[in-house]
């Protein structure tokens, strides 16, 4: 069965292009704004949506995407929310590809099983949980397969050869290969490093791959552009939230063109 994101990784390929992925947190900084962000996203360039599931404790994300969950959480951001969200989205959006990315426990506590039923009838279309490895695939990797949604799996700079056919086994969907060791955001990517690793990593999939953590211009997003099949873009468009709230932390009129314009560049910059 093929999904929304493997017939979107398919025409860009006969483009002859790569896609822009663009990482927003789900209900930052309020629920009315989020959803004005991501139902602009499309227009402004993105090919693939990815919707943070805010948490109280996110390990790998950097100061910015963990500012982003608590400001979405003290806004009253929950997994039913965050749901009702691409329920929105999807009265106007029949076409791109979201994914829901995050941890596992807020997935737990709401219930795998209503978890997976809620999450496909709201219209996602694939998940990423950064702190459930293949050897705990039962938990929620192969529920979601039978369940129709793609389990889009992290590669790293350490996933080896030796652990990559395990990594790899019961992905689908894409690769997400975090081009940086250590959390979102804080560093920028070593182009010579993700141009090998995705070599690399390619004689262990035929999926896609789209490197991210770190990515922020357009001159980046160009460059990572010639070797990969996809670029993520997160840390730099929560910061552009961020930079246009007031002092109190509320949203502007500025907020979400501020999102749109910074992914029209990048768009521009992965286009060329």
């Amino acid at each position: 069965m093929t999904t929304r994101i493997d017939r979107r990784f398919a025409a860009l390929k006969k483009e002859g292009r790569a896609a822009l992925v663009t990482f927003v947190t789900a209900g930052d900084p309020d629920y009315e704004t989020s959803l004005k962000i991501v139902k602009g996203l499309p227009r402004a360039g993105a090919d693939v949506i990815e919707f943070g599931m805010p948490f109280t404790d996110p390990m790998a994300d950097g100061p910015a995407i963990q500012a982003a969950g608590l400001r979405a959480l003290a806004a009253g951001q929950t997994m039913k929310k965050t749901l009702r969200l691409v329920r929105q989205f999807r009265k106007d959006d029949q076409d791109t590809p979201i994914v829901l990315m995050g941890y596992y426990n807020p997935v737990y506590v709401y219930g795998v099983d209503k978890f997976l039923k809620d999450a496909k009838a709201a219209g996602v279309d694939g998940l990423i949980v950064v702190d459930l490895p293949p050897e705990e695939d039962h938990e929620l990797c192969l529920p979601a397969i039978k369940a129709g949604l793609n389990f889009i799996r992290l590669a790293t700079p350490t996933t080896d050869d030796r652990r990559a056919p395990k990594v790899f086994r019961n992905t689908s969907g894409f690769v997400y290969y975090v081009s940086v060791l250590g959390i979102t955001g804080t560093k920028a990517p070593d182009l010579k490093s993700v141009k090998a690793n995705v070599k690399r990593l390619k004689k262990h999939t035929t999926l896609p791959i789209a490197v991210g953590f770190g990515v922020k211009t357009a001159e980046q997003a160009r460059a990572i552009a010639r070797d990969a099949d996809g670029v993520v873009v997160g840390s730099a468009l929560v910061d552009a939230i961020r930079l246009s709230l007031t002092k109190a932390g509320k949203p502007t009129s500025k907020t979400a063109k501020a999102v749109h314009a910074l992914v029209g560049d990048i768009a521009r910059g992965v286009r060329s």
